[in-house]
């Protein structure tokens, strides 16, 4: 049994961190699933709160290692 941590930028700051791949946020950007980091998609939220928009949800663990079972 293992553990997996992916760590790429952000697709929106360009700030590497780490995450969990099944559970981050994340946008399609030229057919890749590009991940936001936790400063980004709080700021997006707010954004989208504030335009009456209801913010995206962050699964638990979404910047967290993952068991290697769940992908």
């Amino acid at each position: 049994m293992g553990y997996l941590f992916a760590f790429s930028p952000c697709i929106r700051c360009g700030v590497p961190f780490g995450y969990n791949p099944a559970r981050v946020p994340s946008v399609i950007v030229h057919g890749s699933r590009e991940p936001i980091c936790q400063d980004c998609i709080a700021y997006i939220n707010a954004e989208r709160v504030k335009n009456g928009r209801e913010a995206i949800n962050v699964l638990a663990g979404a910047y967290d290692a993952c068991d290697e079972s769940e992908l």
